[in-house]
């Protein structure tokens, strides 16, 4: 068998690449020669591409056991950052039984940020069809990372109280209409000036968390979701009911070598030894998941909120927009 691919000249494309971890200087446009698709990858024209915090600590190499972990020690081992993908079949492996030539796919990517992009065929899933390509594009990793947080990792079930720490980011803007779609109370924590934007994701509940406590007595939770945060864990077990879940999804603090991890560490060291189970979120890259989401999207129970959009040629603009924190949802990049 054969790679199918539709008619074309062009064996290059325009791509962001980094030779090296660092600011966000080290992201540059350039033209490079097209990516090559193994047998069990479809090739991709990307017409949007997703950008999340996982994307930022590959730029950086931080924390240092990401290099550990086999993504590169001195480099990133793939030139091209950028995960979440959407656009349109115009290669596919002679292992792919799923998708053909002129197929609307969103998916998980190695190197979004181009005018192509492989991706393997258990990382793909035809668009919404109610959704744009920008719209899709910023679902698969940030939504699927919350779907797995609340069901897999957090057991949600109808009628539980939910909070959702960090509920105005990636993550956290869907985690909240999530938990609402499948029956929960929610509440969430951001700052100031995005307590609107968390109510109108549907949010019972929404803390200033620079002048409300989540752990001041008031109130406890069968499910807490800290996303990204930094709160110790004796502050998250006072705002937890006896037998209540706990999930660590990344963090952002605990130095450069480990980040976030020592806490999620210590939670998973300590939940054997207390009433209350405390866990964290390894998250995995699965078309399953976006199934799952699909079904909710296009029953307009989950919608993406899509905060700005850059061109290609202004993806270091739009890293130093997610860098600030301001994000309200997500920030797509544009092919």
């Amino acid at each position: 068998m054969t790679h199918t691919e539709t008619p074309t000249t062009t064996t290059t494309m325009r791509a962001i690449v980094q030779d090296t971890y660092g600011p966000v200087e080290v992201l540059r446009l350039d033209r490079i020669d097209r990516q090559r698709i193994d047998d069990d990858e479809v090739l991709v024209q990307v017409r949007a591409a997703g950008l999340d915090r996982g994307t930022w600590h590959m730029m950086t190499g931080q924390p240092y056991l990401l290099r550990a972990l086999g993504f590169g020690f001195r480099a990133p081992k793939n030139r091209v950052p950028g995960l979440d993908v959407a656009g349109t079949v115009v290669g596919i492996g002679p292992a792919v039984t799923r998708f053909s030539v002129g197929d609307e796919v969103f998916g998980i990517s190695r190197g979004s940020f181009a005018e192509y992009a492989a991706v393997r065929e258990d990382k793909l899933s035809p668009k919404p069809p109610n959704l744009t390509f920008e719209q899709a594009a910023v679902v698969p990793i940030s939504a699927g990372t919350a779907l797995q947080a609340l069901t897999d990792a957090g057991n949600v079930q109808a009628g539980q109280r939910v909070l959702v720490i960090g509920a105005s980011g990636g993550v956290g803007s869907y985690a909240v209409q999530l938990a609402k779609a499948f029956g929960a109370e929610v509440t969430g924590v951001c700052g100031p000036a995005k307590l609107e934007f968390v109510t109108s994701l549907g949010a019972d509940h929404v803390l200033d968390h620079t002048s409300q406590d989540f752990a001041d007595g008031t109130h406890v939770y069968d499910l807490i979701l800290d996303i990204a945060g930094n709160a110790a864990l004796r502050r998250l077990r006072r705002a937890l009911a006896p037998s209540g879940t706990l999930v660590i999804v990344g963090g952002e603090d605990g130095g450069r070598w480990t980040g976030g991890f020592g806490r999620s560490l210590r939670a998973l060291l300590l939940s054997p030894f207390v009433g209350q189970r405390l866990t964290m979120l390894a998250s995995k890259e699965r078309a399953s998941d976006q199934k799952r989401l699909t079904i909710l999207i296009e029953a307009g129970r989950v919608a993406p909120r899509i905060d700005a959009s850059y061109p290609l040629g202004r993806v270091q603009e739009a890293m130093r927009y997610l860098e600030a924190g301001h994000v309200r949802g997500k920030v797509v990049i544009t092919i």
